[in-house]
């Protein structure tokens, strides 16, 4: 074989020898890009999931928030209504502010009405009832009058008593037939002064109840317009 034969056979080798190699190298570069491809993907879809798990978190995390707070509120409307459901009851069961001196009762002259049982026109209210009926404190205070000749405002009234209370108020209970408080002595409402009678200046047995604003004669109110002020039944 010549020299020339020889050194073409040899570079056709050569040739294929690259040829190989450089497929091989595309081949490599191929599975590596793919590699590369396939572990991007995994790592986006793990991003991705880890996300949605964030923000499922976060949304837990809220709902929870907002769950707890509305509980609370309802707790708190809750309590809010039991007190006042307490305070109502208790409203209830209180012994009222002021009462009705006398408990059965028919109302007889009544206050401001003229008439010639009296000087001037009346001065109070009258609770017709049977002698020895219960004269009860129409509200608690001090006693500050009691005994005959109308505890000091006149014969007229027979029997009396008058009580002090708060704010410049006074109550005043005549024709009383028996007095069983003193002078200075401190009663509650509801408390029995005096028993009910027919003496003074009286056409039959009865309360004469009045409502002042001193102690005296003469500063008389309506007494039953100020008892029902006071949520009283008259």
């Amino acid at each position: 074989m010549s020299q020339r034969v020889t050194s073409r056979s040899s570079r056709t080798s050569q040739l294929r020898t690259r040829a190989t190699v450089l497929a091989a190298g595309l081949g490599v570069s191929v599975a590596l890009g793919a590699g590369v491809a396939s572990a991007a993907d995994t790592t986006a879809a793990s991003g991705t999931a880890s996300a949605v798990k964030a923000q499922a978190a976060v949304q837990a995390k809220a709902a929870k928030a907002e769950a707890a707070k509305a509980e609370k509120a309802a707790a708190a409307k809750k309590a809010a209504a039991a007190k006042k459901a307490a305070v109502q009851k208790a409203a209830k069961k209180a012994k009222p502010s002021w009462i009705d001196p006398v408990k059965k009762y028919t109302l007889s002259a009544s206050f401001a009405q003229a008439g010639g049982m009296w000087s001037h026109k009346h001065s109070g209210q009258d609770f017709a009832v049977p002698s020895g009926t219960q004269v009860l404190a129409a509200h608690g205070g001090t006693v500050v009058k009691a005994g005959g000749n109308g505890a000091g405002d006149g014969p007229a009234y027979g029997n009396a008593v008058v009580i002090k209370h708060g704010n410049g108020t006074y109550s005043q209970y005549a024709h009383l037939s028996k007095i069983e408080v003193r002078i200075g002595q401190v009663v509650k409402t509801g408390q029995e002064i005096a028993r009910s009678g027919n003496t003074g200046n009286s056409s039959g047995p009865h309360l004469h109840f009045e409502i002042r604003t001193t102690p005296n004669y003469g500063s008389a109110i309506d007494p039953v317009k100020f008892l029902r002020a006071k949520g009283v039944t008259v």
